[in-house]
């Protein structure tokens, strides 16, 4: 079995590949943001130029593009939700979290993406980044409750 990229479990042949390849049209935002993504992880920046809705394209770098694709090392997709997008929609929007190594390092890019139907076929048209909340840190006094959840006092418990 060859895996799909996106990693939605199925096989690339049955998943990706087909939109990619233009067998088939993504029938929900979530699809076309998958096959963008696989389309990144093989490459294939002229499928990612073609589902760029063309009232966006203007900044849309090709060479930089295959570039970053190229020279990065992909580790995963993660759908975090969804709004519209299915089927009988005609905008919705996808968050998702798409993890890769490049020069820098391992690094995640977090993103809520846009998508429009333009002759019933949906297309990206931007995405707007989201940072990363701040880790907030609890000072835990030695006879507090453990937040363990064993009913113990931290000093006699995780903090001992």
């Amino acid at each position: 079995m060859n895996n799909c990229p996106c990693d939605s479990g199925k096989d690339y042949s049955a998943c990706c590949e087909p939109i990619i390849t233009g067998k088939k049209h993504a029938e929900t935002a979530e699809q076309l943001m998958r096959a963008r993504y696989s389309a990144h992880v093989k490459v294939d920046v002229d499928f990612l130029y073609a589902t760029t809705h063309p009232d966006y394209r203007e900044n849309y770098d090709h060479k930089g593009t295959k570039s970053w694709a190229e020279k990065s090392e992909w580790h995963g997709l993660e759908i975090l939700g969804t709004t519209a997008g299915g089927s009988a929609d005609e905008e919705g929007e996808v968050e998702f979290i798409a993890r890769f190594r490049d020069t820098e390092g391992i690094r995640s890019h977090h993103e809520r993406g846009q998508f429009k139907r333009r002759r019933k076929k949906w297309q990206f048209t931007e995405g707007q980044m989201i940072k990363s909340q701040p880790i907030s840190v609890t000072k835990i006094g030695r006879n507090d409750p453990c937040p363990c959840g064993s009913g113990k006092k931290y000093k006699k418990c995780c903090g001992a």
